[in-house]
């Protein structure tokens, strides 16, 4: 797989972004909007693994505004006190709504690569809740979120708020134990997803931990990771050809 480095343009300042694709034309795009811990060799790699089924795969850096920001190493960068604090300062000054605005601008910017038509997205963690609200802004025909926390919170821009206004269908794989998206969220946003008629599945990954699905966290799981790549190939199989 090719990856090229590109610039998107927003309305808050200048995305940095790989695209990956292979030699041949690519059949659809995807949008793979990141954990906590931004872009890096790991996220490249499950860019590439999609890029590998014909897609074109945008991974932009969601935490531009605040850039240049240090490396985060996944199984790490929690356990010490100073990293935690720039990420958890990261994530709060990138609001949903910020996302949502600037995922105009990499479908604009998926049209500019010559990659126009239906798109597919997927999110891990923080990227999950901003998948699913990306869905409801209109030409994303499928939305993944895998280990993505909040979907269904008290806050304004919780995903589950959108649902009347996704059309893409939708799937959702959870951790087995997931504070970040605990039952009682999982079952609000099922009965949001069910009254809004959006074809949905919500998947618990029993024995898996937030986390399992990138290779570089520290509750990473082959078998699960592996069972999470069936899922998503066959999502974008059947809506994006």
């Amino acid at each position: 797989m090719a990856k090229r480095d590109i610039q998107i343009k927003t309305s808050d300042g200048l995305v940095k972004a790989g695209l990956f694709r292979s030699a041949a034309p690519a059949k659809a795009a995807i949008i793979l909007y990141m954990d906590a811990f931004g872009p890096r060799p790991a996220l490249d790699q499950m860019a590439e693994r999609l890029a590998g089924d014909n897609y074109a795969v945008l991974v932009p850096d969601l935490f531009y505004r605040n850039a240049p920001y240090a490396p985060f190493e996944a199984k790490t960068a929690f356990s010490d006190e100073k990293r935690k604090a720039v990420i958890t300062g990261l994530l709060s000054g990138t609001t949903q709504d910020m996302t949502i605005r600037d995922s105009g601008a990499f479908l604009d910017a998926l049209d500019a690569e010559g990659v126009a038509g239906p798109v597919g997205a997927v999110g891990y963690c923080m990227g999950g809740a901003r998948a699913l609200n990306a869905a409801a802004a209109g030409r994303i025909v499928a939305a993944a979120s895998f280990h993505g926390g909040n979907l269904a919170s008290d806050a304004a821009d919780s995903p589950h708020r959108k649902a009347a206004s996704i059309q893409a269908r939708v799937y959702v794989g959870t951790a087995g134990v997931d504070r970040s998206f605990p039952p009682e969220q999982s079952a609000r946003l099922a009965e949001a997803l069910r009254t809004a008629e959006v074809d949905h599945v919500i998947e618990n990954y029993a024995g898996m931990a937030h986390g399992w699905c990138v290779p570089d966290h520290g509750a990473f799981d082959a078998t699960g990771a592996e069972r999470h790549w069936k899922r998503l190939a066959t999502l974008f199989a059947e809506t994006l050809g």
